[in-house]
């Protein structure tokens, strides 16, 4: 079985790399409760930022519990994704799914996106 991990080198960090993304991303993802954005990186592998306000969540334990199944989603999913650098956003709503049906749409999502990422790599 395959190890994976979420370490430093794989978070986007600072506002400048958040804004980075902001700025004008070729490739989204979109549902009701959440956003993907992504951009090339120089890397070689995807870097991962999320943004849970509490506007969407207003107790810290919701933001985590959202933050923490974004995390571990995209770190089984990683693998398939190309150098880019993505940003979740979360909507309201997001709080009213359960543990499993987060899951589920962000794995959609990630597929999603990873298509898309694909093919704008193949365009450029």
């Amino acid at each position: 079985m395959n190890q994976y991990s979420y370490s430093r080198e794989l978070r986007l960090l600072t506002p400048a790399e958040f804004q980075n993304v902001f700025n004008s991303p070729p490739v989204k993802a979109v549902s009701t409760q959440l956003t993907m954005l992504a951009k090339p990186n120089e890397r070689n592998h995807p870097r991962l930022g999320t943004t849970v306000s509490k506007k969407v969540a207003k107790k810290a334990v919701d933001r985590n519990r959202v933050k923490r199944i974004i995390r571990e989603t995209f770190r089984l999913q990683q693998h398939k994704l190309l150098g880019f650098d993505i940003i979740v956003i979360a909507k309201p709503g997001v709080n009213d799914l359960d543990n499993q049906a987060l899951s589920d749409l962000l794995n959609y999502l990630w597929r999603k996106l990873s298509k898309r990422c694909a093919q704008y790599s193949s365009q450029s």
